[in-house]
């Protein structure tokens, strides 16, 4: 096992730890290291001790840690009962891991008003609440502005995609609005702009995959098994991968990547990869998370791409429309020895102003209400990220469970191999099935 934080807190954290605030200060946050997320935290905590109701020893400092191994090291530190730190970063995939050694919360009534039920159960186990909501990821349907509104209004296009979804798909469809689209329509979209289909396309390809063998790219894969009924657990906790959900998810991955709408190379695609295909401008649609939508609507780095992209929550299925959403948070280690003025602002943390403040510095809050439209000039893309967490947001059922990474992990393995076919989807489901009853009993 990785050593814990405690034992390098003397010599690794004292370069890589700052302090904010006080240097008094009796709370201690352990916060997420680098990007945004670290920029925005620091400015709510300079907000917070600024205030004149905290009082000197209520005062909050940061530290922080490199990412490689965080996880580990955390569980590491909390199951030692460390008291380094009496406030920790938790991820919905990871609260079942650290939910022994934090204390459950209790939210302020204010709590409800700025987040919705389902960016609240971001960082819920067990009914319980774990921490305060901060950052939130989902998955967005990525589209070229341009490219679908001629293909709405174009005769000789909208024929041609008839003829071609007949082909594949064996049904005549005509273009829809992608706010409209079901996966049927996703996939008619991406074989009508792949060169190798339609020699017309002015794309090389309809959509890029992220099919590597990573846990990451398996959920963005999910939102298409959920929406077709698909799930971790049914209701009386039994496995249920092995169903016609994930069947109808994972056979239309396979048919477009075999009828060449993807690079060849996408099994070995992820986030990056699959930003610089859509980037370059020859790709027309893509599954991605929130976070991509930033560097491809910059015009210095994509020019190509900038100002013509469009976003909508992933098409529906038999059950409906869905979005993986997983978020950060920050909850109360069981072992803090300044617990009150720990909680005291884990309450501040869940106020409207806190949520804006961060928001501003550059956080991603899912936010809903008057916080929400308290962004809607400076991060217009956070009211969007809050309205579609709410109402297209989902949670697999043993998604927060301790195994939930492991869970990830072993569906990567197994559905990157079905996909580069070097194994079938029944022994692809069946083994699937088989290995998280062991993870999930």
């Amino acid at each position: 096992m990785m050593k814990g934080f405690k034992s390098v807190l003397a010599g690794t954290v004292a370069l890589l730890a700052l302090a904010a605030g006080s240097a008094q200060a009796d709370v201690t946050v352990l916060g997420w290291p680098g990007g945004p997320e670290e920029v925005a935290l620091r400015k709510t905590v300079e907000v917070y001790n600024a205030r004149s109701d905290v009082a000197a020893d209520d005062k909050v400092k940061l530290i922080f840690f490199n990412r490689d191994g965080f996880w580990d090291k955390l569980q590491a530190d909390l199951a030692a009962g460390s008291s380094e730190f009496d406030i920790n970063l938790v991820a919905t995939y990871s609260i079942g891991r650290y939910a022994p050694f934090m204390d459950p919360i209790t939210l302020p009534d204010s709590a409800k008003q700025i987040f919705s039920d389902k960016v609240l159960a971001t960082q819920q186990f067990d009914g319980k609440q774990y921490g305060v909501p901060t950052d939130l990821s989902l998955i967005y349907m990525y589209f070229r502005k341009d490219l679908i509104e001629k293909l709405e209004s174009d005769a000789a296009w909208k024929k041609t995609y008839g003829e071609i979804s007949q082909k594949y798909l064996g049904k005549t469809l005509e273009p829809k609005a992608p706010d409209q689209w079901t996966w049927d329509d996703y996939a008619a979209t991406a074989l009508f702009f792949t060169k190798g289909i339609n020699s017309s396309s002015p794309t090389r390809y309809g959509t890029v995959l992220q099919m590597k063998n990573l846990l990451f790219n398996m959920m963005v894969f999910q939102s298409s098994a959920r929406s077709e009924g698909g799930n971790w657990l049914d209701e009386n906790g039994k496995v249920s991968v092995d169903s016609a959900g994930y069947r109808k998810a994972l056979e239309l991955y396979k048919k477009l990547y075999d009828a060449g709408t993807s690079p060849k190379d996408s099994l070995s695609y992820e986030f990056p990869e699959a930003n610089a295909a859509f980037g370059s401008g020859q790709v027309a649609t893509m599954m991605q998370w929130n976070a991509a939508f930033a560097d491809l609507n910059d015009k210095a780095k994509r020019p190509v791409v900038a100002g013509k992209i469009g976003t909508v929550a992933p098409p529906a299925g038999e059950a409906g429309r869905f979005t993986h959403i997983h978020g950060l948070g920050l909850g109360l280690n069981k072992s803090s020895q300044h617990k009150e003025g720990a909680t005291k602002f884990l309450n501040w943390l869940a106020s409207a102003d806190a949520m804006v403040t961060y928001a501003k510095a550059g956080g991603s809050p899912a936010l809903q209400g008057d916080a929400a439209q308290q962004l809607a000039t400076d991060r217009p893309d956070l009211v969007t990220l809050g309205e579609f967490a709410n109402k297209y947001g989902f949670i697999m059922n043993g998604g927060t469970t301790a195994n939930a990474l492991q869970v990830y992990e072993l569906q990567a393995k197994e559905f990157t191999g079905y996909w580069a076919g070097t194994k079938d989807l029944d022994a692809t489901l069946k083994e699937t099935s088989d290995e998280m009853g062991k993870l999930l009993k």
